[in-house]
Order: C-alpha cells, then structure tokens, then sequence
C-alpha cells in the first residue's frame, strides 16, 4: 500500500470518518532532536539501527498525518528525571490551542509535586497520560506516584504505558508491576501500548479481566518489529478478535523507520488470518473505540 490514498479509500469502504491514531509524538526543541538521534544512533534502550521516516516541523508533520487520513491524534511525550514532566505539560497544552486536531496530553513521573500537578492539568482538562518506565527508568509501583495513580483511576482519564519489555526489557518494565499497580487501583484506565510486545499474552489477559484496560497496536505486526523478536503469537488472534472493543490505532509516528501506512497494512491484512478480525473490528480499532473513549 502506497501513502496516502489506499487508506483515504479503506476509511471511505469502512464508512468511519477517518483514522484515530492514539499513538504519535511530538516534543519540543530540542528534546525532539535529543530522542530522535537515540533512535539513530541504536542507544541503549533502542538495540538496534533505527532510521527515522518522518521529519519536519510539527506543523508539516500534522500535515503529512491529516494527508494520510489521520481526523484525530495525540502528542505523546515523557519525562526521564525529576523537573521535567510539567514542563512537558505545559508544552503540551500550547500544541494542543496550535492544533485542534490534537488531544490535550500530559505525563508525570516520580517526585514529590505529581500528584499537585496531575490535579491540575485534570482540572485543565488533559484527555490522555503517556508513561514511559523503560525510558524514565521508575517502577509504576513507586509510593510517589500513587496519589497521583488514584487521582487518574477517579477522573477516568486514559494513560498509555509502555511497560511491555520491548524492544530492550529492563528491571522497570513487564506485566508484574502493571499487575500490582493494578491491584492498588483497579479501575485505573490504562491503554498498554504496542499491545504489550513481547509478554502479548499477559497483558491480553489483563485486558480481558479488568474493565478499563486497554491495548494499543502500536507497531504490532510490522516487519521491523518482528525482527526484533516481537512477532505476534497466531494462537493469540482469537484472543485479540475477541478484544475488538479494546483494541485502539497506534503507530509511533513519526518515530518509525517504515511507511505509516504499513501499520494499516498489517491491521488489514490479519482479516486474512482470522475470521472474527474483520471489517468491523477494522472500523473499531481505526476510529470507533478511540472516538468512543474521548468523544468524538
């Protein structure tokens, strides 16, 4: 599939309005420059070559999403010390005024001001947390962060974790203390992106047994991420065909060495492979389930 316009023509087969894609970055200068040569440079965390597709200003970066049919996205950043996560909040709240199409996203990390700030940019109106322990290098269980943990779990307002220990496993990241943290706040409202690459099954069957997790297919599928030793299980489709109200678009633009369209590609491609991934378990991952969470 070539970009933009067979997916212009699969959002117009499927009749949704266009794609919701819960899982795309943008930073500010120059923490942007400093992520994307830890990507190019294979850093530590990265662990392999990873040569990125997409460059730009955001403004020509939104561009090239709303010209792939992308209606609706996030702006995902994170912190990785101490100081660092409101000041990311408060940039975040000023691309989301530049770009309407934007949800208005925030991130936290451990330190004695969390839970101060959470509250205030759930009083603002944030709509979606992203969380980074491979990169911030802090366990979700940490006590610092609980309050805040329990102020997110009562405002139902989504996180996405990265806590699966793809593509470089640490001691901070696996289902284990995803599974705790979730004892603590059991209606927390989590989104486990790249549907929780590599331990696919554990974070499926934490989606399966609580309520308000959820999974992200961010760069599931894909060849490159097959390579690094995150290929999807076949024996887990059915699993995943079952989860189709809890299964949302995610990418990683622009911080991917592949075409966008390609994570598409893979999605369609698996109605080949199971009956029960079909076209409507297409229009809920592309559109509906993101729309139905944030309301559009």
């Amino acid at each position: 599939m070539t970009e933009p316009a067979p997916v212009r023509e699969l959002v117009e087969t499927l009749g949704i309005p266009g794609v919701f894609d819960v899982h795309t970055h943008f930073y500010p200068e120059p923490m942007g420059t400093k992520v994307r040569a830890v990507f190019e440079t294979a850093g530590p965390l990265i662990g392999r070559p990873w040569p990125i597709k997409y460059r730009g200003t955001d403004d020509e970066l939104v561009a090239t999403l709303e010209g792939f049919g992308v209606k609706r996205f996030s702006q995902l950043t994170y912190a990785h010390k101490p100081g660092m996560a409101d000041f990311l909040n408060e940039w975040s709240v000023g691309f989301a005024q530049r770009f309407p199409a934007a949800l208005r996203c925030g991130t936290f990390y451990p330190e004695p001001e969390a839970a101060e700030y959470v509250a205030t940019r759930l009083a603002e109106g944030v709509q979606l947390w992203k969380v980074h322990v491979q990169v911030g290098a802090f366990h979700v269980t940490d006590p610092l962060l609980d309050k805040a943990w329990g102020l997110i779990a009562d405002a139902g307002t989504p996180v996405i974790l990265h806590a699966g220990s793809g593509p470089v496993g640490t001691e901070f990241t696996g289902p284990q203390p995803v599974a705790e943290l979730l004892h603590r706040h059991p209606t927390l409202p989590l989104v486990i992106a790249h549907l929780g690459a590599p331990e696919y099954e554990d974070f499926l069957t934490m989606a399966e047994r609580h309520e308000h997790v959820r999974l992200d297919t961010t760069m599931a599928f894909t060849s490159f991420f097959n390579e690094m030793g995150g290929e999807f299980p076949g024996d887990l489709l059915p699993r995943l065909a079952a989860l189709r109200d809890k299964v949302l678009l995610g990418s990683d633009f622009p911080n991917i060495p592949y075409a966008w369209s390609e994570q598409i590609d893979v999605l369609t491609a698996l109605t080949d492979r199971h009956q029960g991934i079909d076209d409507a378990w297409l229009r809920a991952v592309l559109w509906g389930n993101a729309a139905a969470l944030f309301g559009d």
